[in-house]
């Protein structure tokens, strides 16, 4: 629970940081806009100001010698808003001599020796120095800016609605996506959270989540399914090894007993031997394969991995389990083989695979009372499959639940020798491949496994 109001706090204080930094960017938008625009009505306005401030020079200092056009544009331009002109004469410092239409309150703003721009009010003026016949002069310009007064102001009033709007929703946006967006990934965190080593088997569900994260949630069951097939690897390693070991020891063990019971001629020492080096050869893939199935987790095994056919592995998993034991049978249909054998290849390992086919049919044969097992072998879509049947005892329906426990065995198999190890080994296996293994079976009439594997190549 703290760790879940952690995450939620802060998660709120980078949605937090998030509103605050779009905020502050949209306020700087905005007031970015309003300064450029003020910036250009008050450029633009003072050049049309310097227009009429040196037409009214024209007017006052040059009035008898102006040429025609001058006198059309003095009397045709068009007056700005509360346009006035003004001529100030001074000794060339400080003291006014006389003035036109001047207020003499401006004189402290107006340079005495070049030009000025400035606001007075809601008067904008502009003003410059002139020198004629050993007089000086002041001749300027002045109108309201109708822009500024009007149509700056109702831009201003808009920016601010628009930024208010904006600010509001940035708010919106943002808990909307703290509840399409976060939530579920709040949600996720906390279901990941909920899986431990004692519950591995646990999954996210894949389809309460959409878009992306159904990616991701996809991605994190296929590593929960790693992690599951390594750990239980890893902790069940050294019964898995004495289980699958224990034959072919046993084999070698009996034969050369055998050999040794009593003086045999050399061509039955031969073929004691050559059966010794089978049973030798056959311990040395399985110590293979469960050291390889042991390092699961540890390092990458799709490195391990290589195309391989399928049914080559059946066939080869048959003589396997027909050389533990001669006494059982193995009938197997290729009726639904796909003409294109491309089809029947698999990306894995070949002696896993063999580990894990010889496992369940060596179970089916064991477990049926004519020792018989019965396997069919297809390609449907991008899958491969193998239905592997007996006609045995059974499991009873309400310990199928159970079957894939470790040293779990069925209630009625009393009287047959096994240890409840091979099926969860293969299962293991078959996840390791990116498979699945479905069991089916009803007491009395026999048992059904399922395997899927996908396809090397894709259709």
């Amino acid at each position: 629970m703290k760790t879940e109001y952690f995450n939620m706090h802060n998660y709120n204080r980078k949605l937090i940081y998030l509103i605050a930094i779009l905020v502050i960017y949209v306020s700087c938008f905005v007031g970015f806009i309003f300064y450029s625009v003020t910036n250009f009505a008050f450029t633009d306005f003072y050049k049309r100001l310097d227009l009429r401030r040196n037409i009214a020079a024209e007017k006052f200092l040059n009035s008898e010698s102006a040429s025609q056009a001058d006198q059309w544009s003095l009397d045709f331009i068009e007056n700005l808003n509360n346009q006035h002109e003004f001529l100030v004469e001074f000794d060339g410092k400080d003291s006014i001599l006389r003035s036109q239409g001047f207020h003499h309150e401006l004189w402290d703003k107006i340079s005495k020796k070049g030009t000025s721009n400035f606001k007075s009010g809601k008067q904008f003026y502009s003003t410059k120095y002139f020198s004629q016949n050993g007089r000086h002069y002041i001749v300027g310009a002045s109108a309201e800016n109708y822009f500024y007064t009007h149509h700056l102001a109702y831009l201003r009033n808009l920016l601010i609605i628009s930024l208010i709007l904006g600010i509001l929703f940035i708010f919106v946006v943002s808990v909307f996506m703290k509840r399409s967006f976060l939530k579920p990934i709040l949600t996720m965190m906390k279901e990941v959270q909920a899986i431990g080593s004692e519950n591995l088997y646990k999954r996210l569900d894949e389809e309460k989540y959409k878009g992306e994260l159904h990616g991701l949630a996809q991605t994190f069951n296929r590593m929960l399914t790693r992690l599951e097939t390594s750990f239980e690897t890893q902790k069940n390693f050294i019964s898995n090894a004495s289980h699958e070991l224990n034959t072919p020891l046993t084999s070698i063990i009996g034969q050369a007993d055998l050999a040794l019971s009593k003086e045999r001629s050399n061509e039955e020492y031969q073929r004691t031997l050559s059966k010794i080096i089978e049973s030798a050869e056959h311990l040395e893939k399985k110590t293979k394969a469960l050291l390889l199935l042991a390092r699961t987790g540890f390092v990458n095994n799709a490195t391990a991995f290589n195309p391989v056919r399928i049914d080559q592995i059946v066939m080869d998993a048959e003589l396997t389990v027909k050389a533990i034991n001669d006494k059982f049978k193995i009938i197997t249909d290729f009726s639904l083989l796909p003409d294109d054998s491309m089809r029947l290849k698999v990306n894995g390992n070949e002696i896993l695979l063999q580990l894990a086919l010889s496992n369940i049919i060596s179970n089916a044969c064991k477990y049926s009372s004519d020792r018989t097992a019965y396997i069919a072998l297809g390609a449907l879509d991008n899958k491969v499959f193998i239905l592997i049947k007996d006609k045995g005892i059974g499991i009873p329906s309400r310990e199928l639940d159970h079957i894939y426990d470790p040293y779990f065995r069925a209630s009625n198999t009393s009287g047959i020798d096994g240890y409840g190890i091979g099926l969860p080994l293969a299962r293991n296996i078959i996840k390791l491949h990116g498979g699945s293994l479905k069991v089916n079976s009803i007491v009395g009439e026999g048992t059904t496994v399922e395997v899927e594997l996908p396809t090397y190549l894709r259709f």
